[in-house]
């Protein structure tokens, strides 16, 4: 029998495929989850214009240096960072920060805190739940009737946020300090959007909603959209860093997973939970066996599969312990046609990846099944 106590040698996320469509902190996403065993498939859906470059940011920083608000809103570190180095870049770094100095200056987060003490400056609030909507919520609260307030947007969509405030009588600047656009080679796009629909995925990972908005749009240009989404809702896990990150995932209908702190980290801890879970796991032949993306874990040793075998397989656990027909099994091989013998090259291929021959059985004249282990049968009778 296989054995409980084995410890496994691998991360969590082995045998899995993660896709990761960030344009900033990409590198470090994709460390965090090659450490924990998954393969990474990464490609950019956006690339962020320089801030020196920006000239919305600049007209922003001289509208704010001439007519001073009254109240400034840092909403991310890097944001405010790259701000502030900006002016700096334009001789008006100074100026800036004398004007920030004099306005009531909140900060969404500790994170947000640190960046704006690290200029020199202070922060006079700071919502303990890092959320835009209990800024908003202080703000109302205190009343900004004819007040001139200053938002560091940061490429995501503040949904009513603009709107809440310019109903209570405010006058709204945005600051954006950076900006979105398409990826200069969309290659790598359409080849993360294939392995998607293709079921080449197991979890795609977003990082900001102009990222998903842009997979979206890419998807419909493509012809792609009600694919992406069936994917999406059945086999490939949406994994979103915040709840504003999913919103246009949201809105089309895909349900989302997202951590309780807005993190990469968290988000990373939360696909080691989800992706396991969702794997089937079966007793066959006196082992475990484990089925995961492209590889199986029997007994706790982590076996590669080719993609044909991982076809195969897939097919056979659907019904565990039942046979499957020959013909059944072709027509879940990739690009096989219509020859019955790339089922058995496909099989003796995977029961050598396996490295247990037992747990497939051959049943003369009719098919394949998994040798699912007798106390076992029971529980998969009606499957």
């Amino acid at each position: 029998m296989y054995d409980e106590l084995q410890q496994p040698d691998h991360g969590p996320l082995a045998g899995f495929t993660v896709g990761v469509t960030a344009a900033r902190r990409a590198d470090e996403l994709g460390a965090l989850l090659q450490r924990r065993g998954a393969a990474v498939l990464h490609a950019p859906a956006l690339r962020i214009v320089p801030l020196a470059d920006d000239s919305e940011l600049l007209a922003a920083t001289k509208e704010i240096i001439q007519r001073t608000p009254d109240v400034v809103i840092a909403t991310t570190a890097i944001g405010f960072r790259g701000w502030i180095e900006a002016a700096d870049g334009w001789g008006l770094g100074e100026d800036l920060l004398e004007r920030l100095r004099g306005v009531e200056l909140l900060a969404r987060g500790p994170k947000v805190k640190g960046a704006v003490r690290a200029a020199g400056l202070t922060e006079d609030w700071s919502p303990s739940s890092e959320s835009m909507a209990e800024v908003l919520d202080r703000l109302l609260e205190e009343g900004v009737e004819g007040r001139r307030i200053a938002i560091q947007l940061h490429g995501e969509p503040l949904p009513g946020f603009v709107e809440a405030l310019k109903a209570g009588g405010a006058e709204v600047l945005g600051v954006p300090v950076y900006r979105w656009l398409p990826p200069e080679d969309i290659g790598p796009v359409d080849r993360l959007l294939d392995a998607t629909v293709s079921r080449g995925l197991d979890a795609l990972t977003f990082t900001s909603a102009p990222a998903a908005a842009s997979l979206l749009s890419r998807a419909e240009e493509r012809g792609l959209l009600p694919e992406l989404l069936a994917a999406l809702n059945h086999d490939v896990l949406a994994a979103c860093v915040g709840p504003v990150t999913a919103l246009p995932l949201q809105a089309l209908g895909v349900d989302t997973v997202q951590p309780e702190r807005f993190r990469l980290g968290p988000l990373v801890q939360l696909l080691c939970q989800e992706l396991p879970g969702r794997a089937r796991s079966l007793p066959i032949a006196g082992h475990r066996v484990e089925i995961r993306g492209h590889a199986v874990l029997v007994d706790a040793a982590l076996r590669p599969v080719p993609p044909a075998g991982m076809s195969l397989l897939r097919a056979l656990s659907r019904r565990p312990g039942w046979v499957v027909p020959r013909a059944e099994l072709l027509r879940a091989l990739p690009g096989a046609g219509r020859d019955e013998h790339a089922v058995e090259t496909a099989m003796a291929r995977l029961r050598t990846a396996l490295g247990a021959p037992k747990l497939i059985q051959t049943v003369v004249k009719r098919g394949y099944r998994l040798a699912l282990d007798p106390a076992a049968d029971e529980k998969y009778a009606d499957v």
